[in-house]
């Protein structure tokens, strides 16, 4: 009876190994599926990388603000041209093998297939939005930003302390606001609008010396907003809850995986910092408020 008791002790116990082994090896065709060799990039073209961006695509993110490469990804000028063809570079693509695709902003993050790897055109990295496709590490982190006119006398200001007793405004809501209130910090409470609109017209009837937006707002605002508007400058410090960036994939596409160790390489490698210098700020003749 105890020889009989062991028997199937011991068939048990192989049985389970057995099971280990099986469960083992599933694990190692999983990883394998998700290698970021080359040959085995989760690809919807093999060996090419297929990438969407908006139509038109717009400076500094494609092409720069003097009007070279605008609209036209392939110059690789502008921050977004330039991330892209970084992480081409990092998983093993030739300039030669990207090839570029237009969609629309809100068309991208609708739920289904996708006819590109992925796609990037300034989104926000959000909770609604990963419930419905996946992002990337956040390849850019918005900066804050104080649009107002040439002959202000805020236009120069050098750090937050040149903006005490400025009269300043926001949207309700926003981290622009808050970033008024926690760290410029002025004498006089900002004025809070709706919608960034309302800050066009309180601009243009002199309601406020200056805005307060992120980055990529203020570049929309004083391009075609706000006529004869200027970025006084770019905040050097953070604020408590800033957008980020991501680049957006079809839900479950195991490539985020692999270029997700590219932008950690080109962030450890200072590409992607210099990149943004060259753009976002130097490049952009944007000027840095110390804190």
């Amino acid at each position: 009876m105890r020889t009989s008791t062991w028997t199937r002790f011991l068939v048990l116990l192989l049985a389970f190994a057995m099971l280990a082994a099986a469960c083992g090896d599933g694990d190692g065709d999983t990883a394998a599926s998700e290698s970021c060799d080359f040959e085995e990039l989760n690809l919807v073209t093999p060996g090419v990388l297929t990438v969407a961006t908006g139509d038109p695509a717009f400076p500094p993110w494609v092409g720069t603000t003097d009007g070279d490469g605008f609209d036209d990804p392939t110059s690789k000028l502008g921050f977004e041209a330039g991330v892209v063809y970084a992480i081409a570079a990092e998983l093993g693509f030739a300039d030669a093998d990207v090839t570029w695709l237009r969609t629309g902003f809100n068309e991208a993050i609708a739920p289904g297939p996708k006819d590109w790897d992925f796609n990037l055109q300034q989104y926000s990295i959000t909770a609604d939005r990963e419930e419905i496709v996946d992002f990337s590490a956040p390849y850019y982190v918005t900066r804050q930003a104080l649009v107002t006119y040439p002959d202000s006398p805020y236009a120069g200001a050098t750090s937050t302390d040149d903006l005490k007793d400025a009269i300043l405004g926001a949207a309700i809501g926003t981290t622009s606001l808050d970033f008024i209130e926690e760290v410029i910090k002025p004498d006089t409470d900002p004025n809070v609008y709706d919608e960034n609109v309302d800050l066009e017209a309180a601009m243009n009837a002199g309601q406020i010396d200056g805005l307060v937006v992120d980055l990529p707002a203020a570049y929309f605002i004083t391009a075609v907003q706000v006529e004869g508007s200027i970025i006084a400058g770019q905040f050097e410090a953070e604020a408590a809850a800033p957008d980020e960036y991501g680049l957006l994939f079809a839900d479950g596409n195991p490539l985020v995986g692999c270029v997700n160790a590219a932008l950690e390489e080109l962030k450890d490698s200072g590409k992607l910092q210099e990149l943004e210098d060259t753009y976002l700020t130097q490049g952009g003749g944007i000027p840095t408020i110390s804190d």
